[in-house]
């Protein structure tokens, strides 16, 4: 495993997880719920933003490793799955939106992995739908996570709107990569 920069910053944000999930099971005299949902909120998007910034400091230092490969979107998968959970527990999102949007991962990843052992990895490389998909997901669960309206602005409503988009777009994509990899699948079934 080498120790760089962006693999300290991937294992950073896998650490943030507990941290982000136990600030909902604080006690109410530690944290009171609208400071747990900023702390919350302000924890996803500095991990957001680490896993932004991973990517970019290993295409630009050249640290790029198989290792960061592996282990930056089980970091991302991970996070994103732990936010849906803690959202339908506090019941702001729909359990079948959480569902499906850790299905698909679960789903997509093992795709890839067997796409990978078959030599056809390209088959399934990340498409401009899935960044659109990760892109309306990381800007809903923030709002979701937030909750509290703000003056002119629901954060609520416009996160449930965004995240039923990534559920769509989750879905779409998914039929998207098994239709790229459904000749290789045929193929060797």
């Amino acid at each position: 495993m080498p120790l760089n920069i962006p693999n300290l910053l991937t294992w950073g944000r896998i650490l943030l997880i507990p941290l982000f999930v136990g600030v909902f099971y604080a006690p109410h005299d530690w944290l009171k719920p609208p400071e747990q949902n900023l702390a919350a909120t302000l924890i996803f998007i500095v991990a957001a933003v680490t896993d932004w910034l991973d990517g970019y400091l290993a295409r630009t230092l050249q640290q790029t490793s198989a290792f960061g490969a592996f282990l930056d979107p089980v970091a991302d998968k991970l996070m994103v799955a732990a936010a849906l959970i803690i959202l339908v527990q506090l019941d702001r999102t729909d359990t079948i939106v959480a569902f499906i949007i850790i299905g698909r991962e679960i789903t997509i990843s093992a795709l890839r992995e067997w796409m990978a052992k078959i030599g056809a990895a390209r088959s399934v490389a990340v498409s401009f739908l899935g960044k659109v998909k990760t892109a309306s997901q990381m800007v809903a669960i923030p709002m979701l996570l937030y909750h509290d309206p703000l003056p002119f602005f629901s954060p609520q409503w416009v996160g449930t709107w965004l995240i039923y988009l990534a559920a769509l777009l989750t879905l779409w994509s998914m039929v998207y990569y098994l239709r790229m990899a459904w000749p290789h699948m045929a193929e060797k079934t």
